[in-house]
């Protein structure tokens, strides 16, 4: 068996899209093909945290608010990442934008989920978008990360309806768990090799593909 892929994933909240990981490829995972080498967050209240730690996983905290700039908070960042021994970046819920020089040291090698279907409704606010915009059908994309936000090859995408009577939060709730189901799927085919980028699209091998036509009202 391959040497598993060592990922750092960067957290500023709860840690919902680092649960769904730690489901995934934690230490009581046996034969993982990936292994969760540091947890870091920009914020020292961060719950994803305590999630961390009851994982028995490496936690650092690079607080944002101790540096006097973006590039030498995101150097401090990368030096964290480098010494846990990640080859690979995962955001979940990171809320700081990255510099240029960050976002290329990790180019292909750096992954974000953004919720909704890219490249609509990107930014903050995509539920509330979605409804507005009167859409049938909302989602989630997971992605490498290039410096334009919301921008970059995309992985793999999910999709749920959106329904008669949703407001932002029942919205919210079903994109969510799309997305925990979604990221896992996505680091695993990049840890297993199956994932190749050319260019700015993303080719993946051996993977199943989705088929059929879905509507959404559904046809009788």
């Amino acid at each position: 068996m391959a040497e598993p892929l060592k990922v750092a994933v960067l957290i500023s909240g709860r840690g919902s899209n680092l649960q769904a990981l730690i489901d995934a490829f934690g230490p009581q995972v046996a034969d993982s093909p990936v292994k969760i080498a540091l947890v870091l967050s920009n914020r020292p209240d961060a719950l994803g945290l305590e999630r961390a730690a009851k994982a028995g996983l490496k936690t650092e905290i690079v607080d944002h608010k101790a540096f006097a700039s973006r590039e030498d908070f995101d150097v401090a960042m990368d030096r964290e990442i480098r010494a846990a021994g990640a080859e690979f970046v995962v955001l979940a819920g990171f809320m700081r934008l990255l510099t240029e020089g960050f976002i290329n040291a990790w180019k292909d090698r750096m992954i974000n989920i953004h919720p909704a279907l890219l490249p609509s409704f990107k930014g903050l606010d995509t539920h509330r978008r979605a409804l507005e915009a009167g859409v049938k059908f909302h989602g989630c994309t997971a992605h490498f990360v290039r410096h334009e936000t919301d921008t970059g090859p995309i992985i793999a995408q999910a999709v749920v309806p959106v329904l008669p009577g949703d407001d932002e939060a029942a919205l919210a709730t079903r994109v969510l768990r799309a997305e925990h189901q979604l990221y896992p799927l996505a680091l695993r085919l990049i840890a297993e090799g199956k994932v190749r980028v050319d260019g700015e699209r993303v080719l993946v091998a051996g993977a199943p593909r989705a088929d059929g036509i879905m509507f959404n009202p559904a046809i009788d």
